[in-house]
């Protein structure tokens, strides 16, 4: 499944829903070899109806393509946020991704803790 195909899976979908389906596309990802992975990320995704599901999207294809040594796709380089969004929304969450959200979401106003992108 490429990003542009989990972008059609999370539309209407609630939040519980959109993270198993983060979490089945990250364990996927993984375990595609190395030189197939950019392809999963090229094609740019359709709105999920929800700006911050998008930019998410957009800021997972740069964290994913820089793990792997590869620039983000260029779809995604104008994506981000006015307002800060924080998916998981605890104190103890917020801090911890105030300090840990890797770079890609951190620089569009998504902050996640790279622990929720390692669900699966």
């Amino acid at each position: 499944m490429g990003l542009a195909q989990l972008a059609g899976l999370l539309v209407g979908a609630d939040e519980s829903l959109r993270w198993r389906l983060i979490a089945e596309f990250l364990e996927e990802y993984r375990w595609e070899p190395a030189d197939e992975r950019l392809a999963l990320l090229a094609d740019e995704p359709d709105s999920t109806g929800d700006q911050r599901w998008d930019v998410f999207l957009a800021a997972l294809a740069e964290h994913l393509a820089a793990r792997d040594g590869h620039r983000a796709p260029s779809w995604a380089e104008e994506r981000s946020l006015r307002q800060f969004w924080f998916p998981f929304n605890t104190r103890a969450a917020r801090v911890d991704a105030i300090v840990h959200a890797p770079a890609a979401f951190r620089r569009r106003g998504v902050f996640v803790a790279p622990q929720e992108l390692e669900v699966a």
